[in-house]
């Protein structure tokens, strides 16, 4: 079985400080300081000659420590990898199709290089720590450990339960179930009691990614595409464009800043010595909006109905864009009606005469029919 979906952690930005540090010696007194003068002045000189070797050097190298090749931090990365147990070779995860159809994985999925944000938790961190620093075509391995990934196995979540709570059907050892809003797996059921082990099936277990780095992708809207198909699983049209919008702002006026520069210090001063109501302005702002095309599926995605704000955030902080528009495009019938509905035989409102010789073809009397309906 094949077991999609990491964990999703925030991790901060690594920031790299330099810093250089002066020793300073204290002399006891004046006398002291005279002898180490004297017999330190050639030292210092040529301590301070080296000093400007030792930089010049540094320089001619680049060596700036905050400098650093290859992909980092931020960079949206396509990658190729398959991942296994580490003690029994079992599938977790693959982007491979060869490799998903030797293991037998379900043929409906799309096996193609995965888009990731390096830092951002989208893979497990000794991976993303792997990548960091390498170019595209490199490839190589990296093992997480269980804590790291699934989380290592814990005795205490092997619980005995009523068997009432498991369905009739599931009531048999290795079903998954759900109690109690808690996913499991049956471990045996004897009498009226069931044991149930609600550790992640691959708790415990040490994982090894080997990997391929295929592309780095730095157009913004293949990143929005990329983004989005990673995170939903869906293709969809996006597009970014300046909107010219409308913004409420409050306005400070003149009285209060001059009621708060007499006020004495510590107390708040009111213009008219009364609480007002903050005033508001409309103005114009211009803000840079990706929009997306909604589709049927897009509003059916699990995914995205129970966690459209934090997808939406997520595209905001990786694109530098003021906001995200979901836009729903609804196209024209061309004219066609629905059967059973005006103008499904010919048009809206056809008219008597089409009224006549849909009747006529019918082979009905127009006059008997209205003679029988004037009966009614």
């Amino acid at each position: 079985m094949i077991w999609v979906g990491h964990r999703r952690r925030e991790w901060g930005r690594n920031v790299v400080l330099k810093s250089t540090t002066a020793v300073g010696h204290g002399m006891s007194n004046d006398s002291e300081a005279e002898d180490a003068n004297g017999t330190t002045g050639e030292q210092a000189a040529g301590a301070d000659a080296g000093t400007e070797r030792a930089a010049e050097e540094t320089d001619a190298s680049g060596g700036d420590e905050t400098e650093k090749g290859g992909l980092q931090e931020g960079a949206f990365v396509e990658l190729d990898y398959t991942a296994r147990t580490v003690e029994g070779g079992d599938l977790v995860d693959t982007t491979d199709p060869e490799v998903a159809d030797e293991e037998g994985v379900d043929a409906d999925r799309e096996f193609a290089p995965r888009t990731i944000v390096l830092g951002e938790g989208h893979i497990f961190e000794p991976v993303e720590e792997a990548l960091v620093g390498h170019e595209v075509g490199d490839t190589g391995s990296a093992v997480v450990e269980a804590g790291q990934a699934f989380g290592e196995y814990d005795e205490e979540e092997v619980r005995t339960v009523s068997k009432d709570k498991i369905p009739e059907d599931d009531r048999y050892p290795g079903a998954q179930v759900r109690i109690d809003g808690e996913e499991g797996f049956v471990e045996t059921v004897i009498g009226g009691r069931a044991r149930v082990d609600f550790n992640h099936p691959l708790a415990g277990e040490d994982i090894e990614y080997e990997y391929e780095i295929v592309g780095e992708i730095t157009d913004r809207q293949a990143k929005a595409e990329s983004l989005l198909e990673t995170l939903l699983d869906l293709q969809l049209n996006v597009h970014f464009e300046t909107d010219t919008v409308e913004e409420e702002r409050p306005v400070e006026s003149d009285a209060d800043d001059e009621a708060d520069e007499e006020a004495p210090e510590g107390v708040e001063a009111d213009a008219d010595g009364e609480d007002d109501e903050p005033a508001f302005e409309t103005v114009e702002v211009e803000k840079e909006s990706l929009y997306i095309e909604a589709t049927q599926e897009l509003t059916m995605n699990q995914q995205w109905m129970f966690q459209k704000q934090s997808i939406a955030q997520d595209l905001i902080d990786y694109l530098g864009v003021d906001r995200v528009v979901v836009q729903e495009i609804i196209e024209g019938m061309g004219g066609m009606g629905m059967p059973g509905m005006m103008g499904g035989m010919g048009g809206m409102g056809g008219g008597e005469e089409d009224i006549e010789a849909a009747l006529e073809d019918a082979d009905i009397d127009a006059d008997e029919l209205a003679e029988e309906l004037g009966e009614q």
